[in-house]
């Protein structure tokens, strides 16, 4: 094989089948979609491959065969039937209120009527839509194919200004709900964005549509599998560590085959360089606020559960933690499980990218931040790697030294006993460290188990009044966890760190070794 262009930001078919560029053959999962339904909802997390995905439906319904040589559709698809296509898109720009909504509703419908040849018959966004759809499908004598994209993006850019949101979650149902009323004249539908929006809220009775989001059966349908690295971008593996790959970016699931995020894997090939480059286009900042305002507990981030339903709880009004996470891309589903006929999912991080981007974002938004937390992090890595446990304590402490009394008062995961294995679950997890956050034992859940360069930490946090007890040391060992660590014969280091809420400071920090059988 030989070497390709890579089709980095490039999100229509025809550029990337004409400039020469690796393409990952979707078309049989369009084929599956079209020939066993009819309108399909599905949400992934941003950049990746949505928009191409609607783009390659696009060719297809236009009969464009070209475009298609070489791939599934070539020999399965009939190219000689051509259907009128409406496509709306929400992805460019940012909506900042209801007016400034109907405003691009129209210019959007004004572009597919002038791009169809016909004309609308009345005024209102609903009306003309609606009228669009029936004089395009008299006009070319077939059914019409609706495409839309990034169909929540004008909600998500306001969700910070909830009446705003509101204001135009029912634009948006004003004309969705024009879908399933013309029906008779749609061959297909599909919509695609970020998230899974309550159906009651902003489809207002568009049942019809079938969710693939958590269907197995399309759980690839954008991204990238192990064989299309192996197949599509062999030419690219060379010089790459294969593993390091796979656990720097693969892993996103939706209860069936895991992918990649094919945004990272373009510009691993590209830079040749192993960083966070999805998670760099966009900081998470209504994320990491809403996190700290629900006082959440990262060391259990990644461990969360949920049902079907929570998972599904995304609206204006109601935004639960769990689905924020799991749409955003932040969380994937680790496994599901029906109990009594309801579905229970296990979530994890998708990846060290997410894992440790993730955390380090939030560890700046819950600690003093800036040259000094960078230093820390840096002298954190290197004393573990030293065993320096004095210099360990002295580093724990210059930290919350450097604590000011106003940020610590003001606030609210500081005023809390989680905030400190918080803390430094995050401190951990931004350097990218194997941890075992809660680990369970049948005495009950230690706050931290490290593995790093050959041996284990086990870390426990207390909490007390002024002076140091020895509880969190003697914790660790009378309810056993180092027990089914020793067991594998490396060396472990237990270490029981207490903290004063008066002074602000760490007042107690034992450490005792162990050696494995």
């Amino acid at each position: 094989m030989h070497r390709q262009r890579l089709p980095i930001g490039i999100q229509t078919l025809r550029e990337i089948r004409e400039g020469g560029h690796y393409y990952v053959d979707k078309t049989a999962f369009a084929l599956r979609l079209i020939g066993q339904g009819k309108a399909y909802f599905l949400a992934r997390p941003r950049r990746f491959g949505k928009s191409l995905f609607l783009d390659t439906l696009a060719e297809l319904f236009s009969g464009n065969a070209a475009l298609f040589r070489g791939l599934h559709a070539e020999r399965h698809w009939d190219f000689g039937q051509r259907y009128p296509i409406v496509r709306i898109s929400f992805a460019d720009g940012v909506i900042e209120d209801r007016a400034q909504l109907d405003e691009k509703i129209r210019e959007v419908l004004t572009d597919n009527e002038q791009r169809l040849g016909v004309a609308g018959a009345h005024q209102s966004i609903s009306g003309r839509f609606h009228s669009l759809l029936r004089a395009a499908a008299d006009h070319y004598g077939a059914r019409v194919v609706v495409l839309v994209d990034e169909y929540d993006k004008p909600m998500l850019d306001n969700l910070t200004r909830p009446e705003v949101a509101r204001s135009i979650r029912d634009g948006l149902r004003n004309l969705y709900s024009v879908i399933k009323g013309a029906d008779a004249h749609l061959r297909f539908a599909f919509l695609t964005g970020v998230s899974k929006f309550s159906k009651v809220s902003l489809f207002s009775g568009l049942n019809n549509l079938n969710d693939i989001t958590v269907d197995p059966t399309y759980s690839a349908i954008c991204g990238y599998t192990e064989a299309d690295l192996d197949q599509v971008f062999a030419p690219e593996l060379a010089g790459l560590d294969r593993a390091q790959i796979r656990a720097w970016y693969n892993g996103y699931n939706w209860t069936g085959e895991s992918v990649y995020n094919p945004f990272d894997v373009l510009l691993l090939f590209d830079k040749r360089q192993f960083r966070p480059w999805w998670f760099e286009t966009a900081t998470p900042t209504f994320l990491v606020d809403l996190l700290t305002a629900r006082q959440t507990f990262l060391p259990m981030l990644g461990q969360l559960e949920t049902d079907a339903a929570l998972l599904a709880a995304f609206d204006v009004d109601h935004i639960g933690t769990e689905a924020l996470l799991f749409q955003s891309g932040y969380l994937t589903i680790d496994r599901e499980e029906n109990l009594g006929g309801t579905w229970f999912y296990r979530l994890r991080y998708p990846n060290r990218e997410v894992y440790q981007s993730l955390n380090g974002a939030l560890l700046e938004a819950w600690s003093p931040a800036g040259p000094q937390g960078v230093r820390q992090r840096k002298d954190l890595y290197r004393l573990l790697l030293a065993n320096d446990f004095a210099g360990l304590e002295a580093l724990f402490t210059a930290f919350f030294a450097s604590i000011p009394a106003d940020w610590y008062r003001n606030n609210p995961i500081a005023r809390y006993e989680g905030y400190y294995a918080s803390v430094f679950y995050a401190y951990f997890a931004s350097l990218g460290l194997d941890l075992t956050p809660a680990a369970a034992s049948n005495a009950g859940r230690l706050d931290l188990a490290l593995r790093f360069n050959g041996q284990v930490y086990l870390f426990e946090f207390k909490v007390v009044e002024l002076a140091p007890a020895g509880r969190a040391l003697q914790q660790i060992k009378d309810r056993g966890y180092p027990r089914p660590y020793l067991a594998t014969g490396v060396p472990v280091h237990l270490i029981g760190v207490e903290f004063s809420r008066e002074r602000r400071a760490v007042v107690g920090f034992a450490v005792e070794h162990l050696t494995g059988a």
